[in-house]
């Protein structure tokens, strides 16, 4: 089986990834169109001329990779992706070939986690938009693809790891539940500057407490966000 697993940033997607990781069946990768979107848009991110010489800019190799051979021979492939990555000229042939699941976390926390490491975000960079725009392609193409709350995950490991398992025909694992501090393998070069907190984890972090309230050009944000993530969590698990 191959998942692809959707979400814009500081979605609780490293955690997730970390979580199939720890699995022995499953083959994990890090966020593998990144170079391939810092080519094409120009983009200045943290990291750009490491993370462009650390992956293909090509990606079309990368859609190759994708659907061809699991690294390590693995039985699974977990592919962590963020939504806004997904511009023109980036494929989607591939899409076809996996399972599809959307990680969805109120915008709230999301402007607030990913503003506090990327000054200035647009809502083209959180990856609402892309979500919803993603998650329709699919369903037009008859695809029903799962949608999980990162809230609920946190609240409940175990119970919604079990959910998001049986929705894909997945035997659930306990290994899911903990991973080793100081981070995987997989992880992409850009990992000091965004994955200090996951680092020093060694599993899921407790519930979070009610979103934060933003004001100002963060509020506008989360506000311009919002329908599209009340959208998805009405479907989910």
């Amino acid at each position: 089986m191959r998942i692809a697993m959707w979400s814009g940033p500081r979605n609780l997607s490293t955690a997730m990834m970390y979580s199939f990781g720890a699995r022995a069946d499953f083959a994990v990768v890090d966020e593998p169109f990144y170079a391939a979107y810092l080519a094409r848009t120009g983009l200045d991110h943290p990291m750009r001329e490491q993370i462009i010489k650390s992956q293909p800019t090509d990606p079309d190799q990368v859609a190759v990779m994708l659907t061809g051979p699991v690294p390590g021979e693995k039985p699974h492939f977990y592919q962590k992706h963020m939504t806004q990555h997904m511009i023109p000229g980036i494929p989607r042939g591939w899409f076809a070939h996996v399972r599809h699941v959307f990680l969805i976390r109120h915008p709230a926390r999301v402007v607030a986690s990913f503003g506090a490491k990327y000054d200035h975000p647009t809502l083209a960079d959180i990856g609402f938009i892309q979500q919803t725009e993603i998650f329709d392609q699919l369903a037009s193409q008859g695809i029903n693809p799962v949608v999980i709350d990162s809230a609920d995950i946190r609240r409940d490991p175990r119970g919604m790891l079990t959910r998001l398992c049986d929705a894909l025909d997945l035997p659930f694992d306990p290994a899911m539940l903990s991973w080793p501090e100081g981070g995987h393998p997989s992880d992409g070069v850009w990992a000091p500057h965004w994955y200090g907190a996951v680092h020093v984890s060694t599993g899921f972090a407790p519930a979070e407490g009610p979103p934060p309230v933003l004001m100002g050009a963060a509020g506008d944000l989360v506000e311009q966000a919002l329908p599209h993530y009340h959208r998805l969590e009405a479907l989910k698990l």
